[in-house]
């Protein structure tokens, strides 16, 4: 999320497309084009047979490719000379339409797709627009408009709605999700700050496997009193119950046996996630539902397959363990429960109950996604924070933030573990104990995708360390580095370190060079305390991180929607890359 809530425009919307295009060169975008200077600026042109070429007005980026664009605008000129007068394409729509030339026959559906995908965030933008200031007088509303009043799991929730209405980092269309429309988006997204109660489905307890929170419904509670000794109650959320709701049912032999309550129960609010929900009345426990859209990439469903449930729990006790042998983080590194869960054997019948630990109602909770939010009354959430906790100093902020995010994240690396801890699974909790000193501590959330070298694991943890058996799936686990190192990077490096470097130089707030200084600094002082010797970790790190002229980068619109994954080659559609240079390398030497 790298620009403030107010910078969301259908402009900004076309250059963050053909930005990501670029970036992952589709068509051979980039790799079969070069950059050419008119009187305006610079231009990177595609040929593309029979004189005829694309050209896209460019500026030098360096946050993950070398250039990104600087015009909502694609050029198609003809032969140099010739008759033709030059096409301009203003909107993803006619951008796409042209640039199907380029693409293999097979992928022409993908890129329909991807134009409806467009589509779908141009008209979310609309409604985000429309509905900021509601959004912002609910969050008064409900939480004050002191951000200092913000504490706590249920202050968490505003600032995950302020994050809402930011772009993704990397993904260009974030804010559409399929299948919705205006009217679902304004009562269940995390941008309207809604508030709506769950759909119940009893089910009976020999077709569910897992376990439920205490003080759960029952279905009594729910109106089917004769249910009460057999079944037992799976929340629901309302943009499941339905057609895909009856269709799970009858995929899983339990029609006529499971029964919809008709009642809705238990009021709640969405988080970030938007699959995700937090109880109004106990903000401190989140429920992970199933939802029957994509985000993020047409094939990346919003549903909970069985086996990702049984990976997070494995994910946290394997973190557990690390952190009982790394006692300096067992009071900076929190981390939410999240082994209570329970399903019915299909992607739409699950739920995860994540309960964050206790004693945060007094602590800011700030998800690292909301940093650069707007803010009530204009300023960014991170400028709030700084003044609050840092007299002002933003930088200080920053600093204390990555040194603990560097330091706990290489120490994983040791272990031979990656999180997909990206801003919104990472939150910062601030505070002043009783001794007046600001404190900064991470909670995290969500481990069932971690990527773990099994070799360095082993040689780290004997006979305590967990095994291929113990996850669900089998692309978790390898016997090399270079997987934990792609995870690592895309996301800890980029996501939640380059991008705020990237993001607060574009807002003003420091230079560039040092916002970039500051990242490698902390990164090679992490590094340097995991040994700098032939195959330590630290050395890994500082020849494949740091000092590498080139980074993966994610190509999630290629892996997500543009093309099959026969096609794309993808094992995973969050961890398909490309390659961006290394802007680490722009810091220049330790000064």
């Amino acid at each position: 999320m790298t620009e403030g809530a107010g910078a969301g425009s259908q402009g900004e919307l076309v250059m963050r497309v053909l930005s990501a295009l670029l970036r992952e060169d589709v068509a051979g975008l980039r790799s079969a084009g070069g950059l050419v200077h008119r009187a305006d600026g610079a231009w990177w042109r595609r040929p593309y047979g029979d004189g005829r070429s694309f050209l896209l007005p460019v500026a030098v980026d360096g946050f993950q490719c070398a250039y990104a664009a600087r015009l909502p605008l694609l050029v198609e000129e003809g032969e140099e000379g010739g008759d033709t007068a030059p096409v301009r394409h203003g909107t993803c729509d006619a951008i796409l339409a042209a640039l199907r030339v380029l693409a293999d026959p097979r992928d022409l559906d993908g890129f329909d797709a991807f134009a409806e995908e467009c589509r779908r965030a141009s008209a979310a933008l609309r409604v985000h627009t429309a509905v900021r200031d509601e959004a912002v007088a609910r969050l008064t509303e409900h939480h004050g408009a002191d951000l200092t009043g913000w504490s706590g799991p249920s202050g968490a929730l505003a600032y995950d709605t302020l994050a809402a209405h930011l772009d993704h980092p990397v993904y260009p269309t974030a804010r559409g999700r399929s299948g919705l429309g205006e009217p679902e988006l304004r009562a269940y997204a995390p941008e309207t700050h809604p508030r709506f109660a769950l759909r119940w489905l009893a089910v009976p307890g020999d077709a569910v496997t897992g376990a439920f929170p205490d003080r759960w419904p029952s279905p009594a509670a729910l109106g089917l009193p004769e249910l009460d000794r057999t079944h037992v109650a799976l929340p629901v959320h309302p943009l499941t119950a339905g057609a895909p709701l009856e269709e799970a049912l009858r995929a899983t032999g339990l029609t006529g046996r499971a029964v919809l309550a008709g009642r809705a129960h238990t009021d709640v609010v969405p988080t970030l996630s938007m699959r995700t929900v937090a109880l109004v009345a106990e903000p401190s426990l989140h429920i992970k539902l199933p939802l029957p859209i994509a985000t993020l990439g047409l094939l990346n469903r919003r549903t909970i397959k069985p086996g990702t449930l049984v990976d997070g729990a494995a994910g946290q006790r394997l973190i557990e363990r690390v952190l009982a042998r790394e006692p300096r983080f067992r009071g900076t590194v929190l981390h939410a429960d999240e082994t209570v869960y329970a399903h019915a054997g299909h992607e739409l019948l699950a739920a995860l109950f994540r309960r964050h630990p206790d004693g945060l109602q007094d602590s800011a909770v700030v998800p690292m996604a909301a940093l650069q939010a707007e803010a009530p009354g204009g300023r960014l959430v991170v400028d709030h924070l700084a003044d609050r906790f840092y007299g002002g100093d933003l930088l200080a902020l920053l600093d204390s933030c990555l040194a603990l995010l560097f330091d706990w994240q290489t120490t994983l690396f040791g272990y031979g573990i990656a999180l997909e801890s990206h801003q919104q699974n990472i939150s910062l909790v601030l505070d002043r104990p009783h001794d007046g000193r600001t404190r900064l501590r991470l909670l995290l959330k969500d481990n069932d995708g971690p990527r773990v070298n099994g070799v360095r694991l082993n040689e780290r943890l004997g006979d305590e360390a967990p095994g291929p058996g113990d996850f669900a799936d089998p692309r978790i686990f390898g016997t090399s580095d270079q997987p934990v190192l792609d995870l690592f990077t895309t996301i800890t490096v980029h996501l939640c370190a380059g991008a705020y470097a990237f993001g607060l130089a574009r807002q003003g707030r420091a230079p560039l060079a040092v916002l970039l200084r500051l990242v490698r600094d902390r990164l090679a002082e992490a590094a340097e305390r995991l040994g700098t010797g032939a195959g330590e970790p630290g050395a890994v790190l500082r020849a494949r991180v740091l000092d590498a002229p080139y980074l993966p980068v994610k190509a999630m619109v290629t892996a997500g929607t543009l093309l099959t994954k026969e096609r794309s080659g993808a094992t995973d559609i969050n961890k398909h890359y490309t390659s961006g240079p290394n802007y680490l390398l722009r810091a220049g030497p330790p000064a």
